[in-house]
């Protein structure tokens, strides 16, 4: 067993960020988003499954071709290859965790 709290991640950018291979190891990690309106995630992709649930406002993602808004008490899933971005597009606060069914953050930017 293995206890962690969150002020105990390192917040990064708008996110705390939960390394599995750092705590435990453990085969996941995860994203705390906490966001501003207006933030984004430049397109970008991961060799692995994401799986993003969103807790507080939306956020609206590209995906591939496509554009899909997701409010709270929804959940995105990206699979793995897929290109995907996303902006806080509402007016208040984006508070979603982004699990990436992988040990460590592998990214692969497609946008400067």
């Amino acid at each position: 067993m293995h206890l962690v709290h969150q002020s105990a991640l390192p917040f990064v950018g708008m996110s705390y960020e939960f390394v599995g291979k750092d705590q435990g190891p453990t085969g996941i990690s995860f994203f705390l988003v906490n966001s501003e309106p207006g933030r984004r995630v430049r397109l970008h992709t991961h060799d692995y499954d994401e799986v993003v649930h969103v807790i507080e406002g939306q956020s609206t993602w590209t995906i591939g071709t496509q554009q899909v808004t997701a409010r709270a008490g929804d959940t995105v899933v990206v699979h793995a290859g897929e290109p995907h971005g996303f902006v806080n597009s509402g007016e208040g606060q984006l508070r979603q965790i982004d699990i990436h069914l992988h040990p460590t953050f592998e990214t692969t930017w497609l946008e400067d």
